[in-house]
């Protein structure tokens, strides 16, 4: 129970911190509210044409980065449940959970009157997703690489 707690719990709580924040609350219209004062602040001449455009990179940001931990949070989990199934497949099956859920994630969007659900941002949701398991699998290998000899990871702790 207590292995299921500190690796599945982080993947459910950070999939409820997505689905909250595909909602309302953090639409565009929202979430313009904070940024439009906080970069007039930094520079009252800036143009609104420059607003938009970072907030619009701020926002694909956002789904660059929530799917690249989502990936890296699912990859975890899996290699610490599937122990005997190969790397490679474990990281497609995560970055598969990723991509379903970011399918759903529009989907559940398009139920919401503020929100606009796009092709786009799944196509930048997966994108993270390699980015995260990307970074997972370089972190893997350097900690392979590091290992005594004889060593397994079976024989190690897991840390990642």
């Amino acid at each position: 129970m207590k292995r299921f707690v500190s690796k599945w719990v982080p993947v459910i709580a950070w999939m409820i911190l997505i689905f909250a924040g595909s909602t309302d609350a953090l639409s565009a219209e929202h979430t313009s509210r904070f940024l439009i004062p906080f970069l007039r602040w930094l520079d009252p001449q800036i143009s609104f044409q420059t607003i938009a455009a970072i907030h619009f990179a701020l926002r694909k940001l956002g789904h660059l980065t929530e799917y690249a931990i989502l990936a890296a949070l699912l990859w975890r989990a899996l290699r610490d449940w599937l122990r005997s199934t190969s790397s490679f497949a474990v990281t497609l099956m995560a970055l598969g959970t990723a991509a379903l859920f970011a399918v759903s994630d529009e989907f559940h969007q398009s139920f919401v009157p503020t929100r606009t659900p796009s092709e786009h941002d799944v196509v930048i949701d997966i994108c993270g997703g390699i980015i995260g398991l990307t970074i997972c699998l370089l972190l893997a290998r350097r900690k392979v690489a590091f290992a005594m000899p004889g060593e397994t990871r079976e024989d190690r702790p897991s840390k990642i």
